[in-house]
């Protein structure tokens, strides 16, 4: 895995990490009680960004060091994926 590689592979894991880690915790408005008008009382209601964004980097992180180290230790190789059909047969 090069450099470019990784950092493609940090950010796909980031963002399908963000959308998992979104809805966790999340109120809505009529949950809170204080529905702002001209929105639906199921938008949410004070998202907490900036500790979303620091879990999603941290769950990211260790997600990429455990793909990297299989990736870069070569214990599953491209020989070892293009073999795999074989298990099926």
């Amino acid at each position: 895995m090069n450099l470019t590689g990784g950092i493609v592979l940090f950010a796909s894991l980031w963002f399908l990490t963000l959308f998992c880690v979104m809805p966790i915790g999340q109120s809505s408005q009529a949950d809170a009680g204080s529905i702002v008008p001209g929105t639906h009382a199921g938008a949410p209601s004070g998202v907490p960004w900036r500790r979303k964004l620091l879990w999603t980097t941290a769950i990211t992180s260790a997600i990429w060091a455990v793909i990297a180290f299989v990736i870069l230790s070569g214990t599953i190789t491209r020989a070892d994926i293009s073999q795999l059909d074989q298990l099926i047969r």
